[in-house]
């Protein structure tokens, strides 16, 4: 299941989704959740497939590869679905040991199941196509207005920008702490909630250790190479729109502007 997560992990390619200005992308995953939430009927939930159907095609990612990253999640997915069914109050459909199932909690569980997955996909998308210095420079340029209110927008996109680097680092250091502790003899699947929970401490308390150490070691690093933040700091790749990115602008307003007219 940690090997699923493809959140925060970058897939090397050269399409023109590589090559679009990060802030391109930000404000496209921006809009795009934006939209999942507009959309109440069939043709916005269509029109949005087609549009993130066409997004992934220009990617160049693989769709098998995208897709494990809902794996991840189908946990979450099926306990939002049971809540959503049993406890919306509405038409009854059927009884379960006195629980009652309504028609308006199926159709809110499936808007809830399709959102979701469109909004891991669409973010997805973002992160496999982006490196995170482009994330940090994006991030960066795009709240820079922040700075007159004092906000220390160059530390804050750093950070996101090493928690989405340290997501897929952490997910294989955990996967080798569980293969070890496996080979010592424990288990991870058989029992109850209760044992299952209990067996993940001998996981968590190595991991949250070699999660600390990486960070001091980062740290470390970081002022080694005497890092300051970002005042004064120049950039060996300076953000500039080229044409592709003003063409990108062009189909992000349309599709804005369809989807209001659909929802």
């Amino acid at each position: 299941m940690l090997r699923e997560i493809t959140l925060g992990q970058y897939y090397p390619a050269g399409s023109i989704l590589h090559r679009l200005d990060p802030r391109v992308k930000l404000i496209g995953t921006f809009l795009f959740i934006i939209s999942m939430f507009m959309f109440e009927t069939l043709p916005g939930y269509v029109f949005a497939a087609a549009f993130l159907a066409a997004v992934i095609y220009l990617s160049g990612v693989p769709f098998s590869f995208m897709v494990k990253g809902l794996k991840a999640v189908v946990i979450l997915m099926l306990i939002t679905v049971v809540f959503d069914i049993f406890l919306t109050p509405g038409e009854p459909l059927f009884s379960f040991y006195g629980i009652t199932a309504t028609k308006e909690g199926v159709e809110l569980s499936v808007k809830m199941v399709i959102r979701l997955s469109f909004l891991i996909l669409g973010s997805s998308v973002m992160t496999l196509t982006t490196t995170p210095n482009e994330l940090t420079d994006g991030l960066e340029k795009l709240l820079s207005f922040l700075r007159i209110f004092k906000v220390p927008v160059h530390e804050i996109a750093m950070m996101m920008s090493i928690a989405l680097t340290f997501i897929p680092i952490l997910t294989e250091e955990a996967d080798r702490i569980m293969k070890a502790q496996m080979a010592r003899g424990a288990d991870f699947e058989n029992g109850g909630l209760i044992k299952r929970v209990k067996a993940l401490v001998p996981v968590m308390v190595p991991l949250f250790v070699s999660a600390f150490r990486r960070a001091g070691e980062l740290a470390l690093a970081m002022e080694a190479r005497c890092y300051r933040g970002g005042s004064g700091r120049t950039r060996m790749k300076p953000l500039v729109y080229k044409r592709r990115d003003r063409l990108a602008y062009v189909i992000l307003l349309a599709y804005l502007v369809i989807a209001v007219i659909i929802a």
